[in-house]
């Protein structure tokens, strides 16, 4: 509000027009930088009631004839940027017929306040999962399409706004990726068997199975993130405000993911980036959700092209062109053996970022949970943790975090669950509300992160402690607190200073992260100041031992955690925490590999958290290792003396 911030928000459109992304397009496309224009259009704001966007032709089928409306409560943010699951509804555009709808349950919505702020406001039960558009808007509206298709004789994604039943169009712009019918099945025939394009069959293949795929072309390859195989349609997304056209069973093509995208990725049949290893953003977000993930292909943003069928190997680390059916021969049928449940001495744990998937993780018969991370439940409230507290509000702040705790304890209630505190770099709060004043920062993953940020900060720090005793009051007293990224003995002090002022000195399992050569370094002196367990993030640990960038796909072939100066570490932090009876784990992606696992039992480790779809294999490799060991010592007893 107010002619100043008009002229803020007008030069901000204008700047707009220099962006990289900007300049990239129109030297890829030889525009003189001089001669492009932009105007900016000043209007009133629609405080909708609905909102959303329609396309006048099916984007995701290419169908001509079909007209797609999908809507949201509130304003139109949640469906631009992907935050909320939309209603669906599919139009005749000859007949003008609605033809399908389907139903999303929407729990919050983006309002305007008083202050002329926008606000995430809470759904009532009532109009949850109720039909938002009418069944007059909804024909309305695709008449609207048709039209503005036929005045600028092109496919329109348009959108729109309804405020006290009036509709407004707000944009619309030619949808310059929608191919030809004829193409999309010119481009159909290359498959080795052909199916019908329906979101239904977007399948998953299990990693396993496997054919004659000698005829088909690879478009390029890349580091396996995610196990397992899907076809889909390639919805390429260079920046966040793309992440709308992303439907159910596409696949996610980008540079790299970021938490802004992972409601979004939650949609993808499959997700391929440029960029990343096996331990960045999209490889473990995707692991833990179960969809295939091929990372650091280097070009797959420009070798593939938007809206042809694609099929992801993310086991072999290969994209194909068209559809691709991978039938498992007969002779390689798994052989199911039962040879009962497995017990170890070696506890087996999983490692969750989403407490919605708690019930699923249980399901594996996991021991507990080693690593529960704050991150994913934080930057999905879209606001920054600071900025909350700042405001006054940190008992919001306090409310999501033991929404999401108690959620994870109540799947695995008698079971221990480590909450590890916010390890956010700096720049993944900058696109958050509030985050405007993080600092820039050349390197954020050496920069303002973890207990040292925390420590700075310390009223959030005491918010995540209030949340943790908030879940012990109501019953769930198997949540354990470690702290990431110690390098120094007084940062565990502090930490412990506040974690016993918060519990009133009440018992809670407290534990630090050791993720840096330091912490390896200095372990015995922050055992004697007194914790109770300790667990290896080899992701961190590994790329601070061997200097190198964890996310930087050039490096990828020298990160190793079986380096012998990463397992030398972890040796040495091992045998030091025996001695002070500290309990020892590993929380990074290397506990889901068979020979780090076999590595750990081997040096007496208490226990071993994996991804949830490793935690048998590792489970096995586990029992199999400990009956060695048992065998070996036996064979030792029984060797005679000489």
């Amino acid at each position: 509000k107010g002619n100043n911030n008009l002229v803020k928000a007008v030069r901000a459109c204008w700047a707009s027009l220099f962006t990289a992304r900007a300049i990239y397009y129109r030297v890829k496309n030889n525009f003189e930088h001089m001669k492009v224009l932009i105007a900016v259009v000043v209007q009133k704001m629609v405080n909708s009631d609905k909102a959303g966007v329609t396309f006048s032709v099916n984007p995701s089928t290419n169908n001509e004839n079909e007209i797609v409306v999908e809507a949201c409560f509130g304003l139109g943010e949640a469906i631009v940027s992907g935050s909320v699951n939309p209603d669906s509804y599919i139009v005749d555009k000859n007949s003008m017929e609605i033809k399908s709808r389907d139903i999303k349950e929407q729990e919050w919505a983006y309002v305007r306040d008083e202050s002329g702020k926008t606000v995430k406001k809470t759904i009532k039960e009532e109009m949850r999962g109720i039909q938002i558009l009418k069944n007059e808007e909804i024909i309305k509206l695709a008449e609207i399409a048709k039209k503005l298709e036929e005045h600028y004789n092109k496919p329109q994604d348009i959108e729109w706004a309804i405020e006290k039943d009036k509709i407004y169009v707000v944009q619309t712009r030619a949808i310059t990726t929608i191919k030809k019918i004829e193409e999309e099945k010119e481009a159909e025939e290359i498959t080795i068997e052909e199916q019908k394009t329906t979101e239904e069959e977007t399948e998953k293949t299990p990693a396993e199975e496997s054919s004659d795929i000698s005829n088909a072309e690879i478009l390029v390859t890349g580091n396996t993130a995610s196990p397992g195989i899907a076809s889909g349609i390639v919805k390429i997304v260079h920046e966040v405000n793309e992440l709308s056209k992303i439907q159910k069973g596409d696949v996610l093509v980008t540079k790299m993911t970021n938490p802004d995208m992972v409601p979004t990725m939650k949609r993808a049949s499959a997700i391929v980036t440029n960029l990343g290893g096996t331990t960045c953003h999209a490889a473990i977000v995707s692991r833990e959700m179960g969809i295939p993930c091929i990372v650091g292909t280097g070009n797959a943003t420009s070798v593939l092209r938007e809206n042809t069928i694609i099929t992801v190997d993310a086991t072999h680390g290969k994209v194909y062109k068209g559809r691709i059916t991978i039938k498992k021969p007969k002779q390689a049928e798994e052989i199911r053996r039962d040879y009962g449940e497995l017990i170890t001495a070696t506890q087996i744990k999983v490692v969750m970022d989403f407490p919605e998937y708690a019930e699923k993780a249980a399901a594996t018969g996991a021991d507990g949970v080693g690593l529960l991370r704050a991150e994913h439940m934080i930057l999905g409230t879209k606001v920054h943790p600071a900025y909350l507290v700042k405001q006054g509000r940190k008992q919001e702040l306090i409310d999501i975090l033991v929404k999401g705790i108690s959620t994870v304890a109540r799947a695995f209630d008698g079971k221990p669950v480590w909450y590890r505190t916010l390890d956010a770099p700096t720049d993944e709060f900058k696109s958050l509300e509030g985050g405007s004043d993080e600092p820039e920062e050349e390197n954020p993953m050496l920069g303002w992160r973890g207990i040292r940020r925390s420590l700075d900060q310390p009223g959030f720090l005491r918010a995540e402690f209030e949340a943790i005793k908030k879940v012990h009051e109501i019953g769930l007293k198997n949540v354990g607190v470690m702290i990431p990224l110690v390098t120094r003995v007084d940062e565990v002090r502090r930490a412990k200073e506040i974690l016993d002022d918060v519990f009133d000195d009440e018992y809670v399992e407290f534990g630090i992260m050791i993720e840096t050569p330091a912490s390896v370094w200095i372990i015995e002196d922050i055992c004697k100041l007194g914790i109770d367990f300790v667990s290896f993030g080899t992701n961190d640990l590994t790329q601070y031992t061997l200097a190198l960038d964890r996310n930087n796909d050039l490096v990828q072939k020298h990160y190793d955690e079986l380096h012998p100066a990463v397992l030398a570490e972890i040796s040495r932090v091992i045998k030091i925490c025996k001695k002070y009876n500290v309990q020892t784990s590993i929380c990074g992606q290397a506990g889901s590999k068979p020979k780090m696992a076999a590595f750990l039992v081997r040096q007496g480790i208490d226990s071993i958290s994996a991804n949830p779809d490793a935690v048998q294999k590792i489970r096995q490799t586990v029992a199999i290792t400990e009956k060695r060991l048992l065998l070996d010592a036996e064979r030792r007893n029984l060797r005679p003396q000489q």
